[in-house]
Parts: C-alpha cells; structure tokens; sequence
C-alpha cells in the first residue's frame, strides 16, 4: 500500500494544490505473478473529503483509513477544500465543485491506474466534507454511484437571513434556490433524470447537526432514493468519523 502526495496546477483554482493518494499498488497476485496494477487491474476509488479548518491530511492522521483501504484493495484520493465548502464560489479561481466532480476525478484517473466506471467511482466526507460529498456527488451522479455522508453540514441553508459571513456562497436566499443547495440539486438529479446514487448517512446522536441530517435522510426517502442511515452515541468528532469511515468501506461492493 502506497501513500502518494502529489501536487499539481488545478485549472478549476489556477494554483497549486495538494492531495494525499492511498494506493495498493504492490499488492502482488501469486496466481499470475504479476502485481495487480495498470492494465492489469484498475482500482475501484474513494473521494474523500476533509471538514472545516482541515485539508488532505486530516483522514491519514486522524483515522485508520490506510489500514482499511489496503484491506479493500481500494484506492482513496484526499484533496485540500480549503473552507470553501466544494462549491463553485461564482469568484475567479475558486471552483471548488468543479475541482471536486470533475477536474479532480480526471487528472487521478490520468495519474493512476482508477478504474473509469461509474459503479467503482465513490464519493464521501466529514461535516464540511460530507456536504461536500453529497451536493457534488449529486450534482455529478454521472461520476459516483455511491455518496458517504457523516455528520454533514446539510443545515448550512437553513438560516439565511443576509449575506454568509464567509463570502462563498454570497446572497443565501438566492443561492438556495440552486444546486448549490442539496436539496435543489436532488430535485434537477431526478427531473433531468440522471443516474442517482446510493446514499450512507450517518451522525453522533450528541451531534448538534443530528437533526439536519435525520431531515435530509427524509427527505431523499420521500424521493424514493435508497438511503442507509446510521447513528451511534457520540459528538463531532473523530472517534466518530474512525468508526464510521470503516464502515462506509464495508457498504459499498468492494473486493
């Protein structure tokens, strides 16, 4: 198992920016005597995405993901959002959900032998992140089958009197009538009809997004979205997120 970082010149932001790639790349089959890579084998990917105040180190350092994803055979790909939310901004160099549903899944598949199916392409996050991972993983339904989201900042719409203090999303109002808005962006998903992923959902029942999330879960069943839910007794924090994240690998139809 590798732990890769790379750095490159992201179009979506015009700069530099970093990730952290898990990769079983010397994993060695003894029948074929060859190692499961390249043409060979093409791995089955996670997107996963960082919370507030963190970047791509945070699920390496705080968790046992590399453990887990070696145990997988699966390859996992953690980016830098900044503060940003994964959101286009709608400012110059700021397209952070262009980044993230797009730009980012081309150039890894480019850099590393990921598999180009939809079914092994999944995406998931923690508070920001899983945000994050459920606004572009429906957005981009094309790309990911399957969307993890634990203790996801789903509630960022629900008080939107006057501007966002952090200038992304600018107008509030405004900007909850578009896909930017998770719930608005399921809506186009099934009006345009797109493919529509499966969905994990999970949140600490000491959480204070505890209720948001219960909200949103019921939401996507009334659309008749396949949901499966979580909960255990615990905060916003990264016991939570340790537990949780080995069980998003054993959700999806992994090796």
């Amino acid at each position: 198992m590798a732990l890769i970082q790379v750095n490159y010149l992201s179009q979506a932001l015009f700069r530099t920016v970093p990730l952290n790639v898990i990769l079983p790349a010397d994993r060695f089959d003894a029948d074929t005597d060859r190692y499961l890579n390249g043409k060979e084998h093409k791995y089955k990917t996670l997107y996963l995405l960082h919370g507030l105040l963190g970047n791509y180190t945070d699920w390496v350092s705080q968790t046992r993901i590399q453990k887990w994803a070696e145990e997988k055979n699966l390859a996992v790909v953690m980016p830098s959002g900044d503060n940003a939310f994964y959101i286009d901004a709608g400012t110059p160099w700021n397209d952070y959900g262009t980044l993230i549903g797009k730009e980012l899944v081309e150039i890894t598949r480019r850099m590393f032998p990921l598999s180009e199916k939809r079914e092994d392409t999944f995406i998931a996050g923690l508070s920001m992140g899983g945000f994050g991972a459920i606004r572009n993983g429906i957005v981009y339904s094309e790309t990911f089958s399957h969307v993890a989201g634990l203790s996801s900042a789903v509630h960022i719409f629900e008080d939107i009197s006057g501007e966002d203090e952090r200038g992304l999303f600018g107008d509030m109002e405004a900007a909850s009538k578009t896909d930017k808005n998770p719930y608005v962006a399921v809506e186009e998903m099934l009006s345009a009809g797109r493919p529509v992923p499966r969905f994990y959902l999970a949140c600490g029942t000491q959480d204070d997004l505890l209720q948001p999330n219960i909200a949103f879960r019921d939401f996507l069943q009334e659309k008749g979205i396949e949901v499966f839910w979580d909960e255990e007794d615990r905060g916003h924090d990264w016991d939570f997120w340790d537990s949780q994240i080995r069980k998003v690998l054993d959700w999806p139809p992994l090796e």
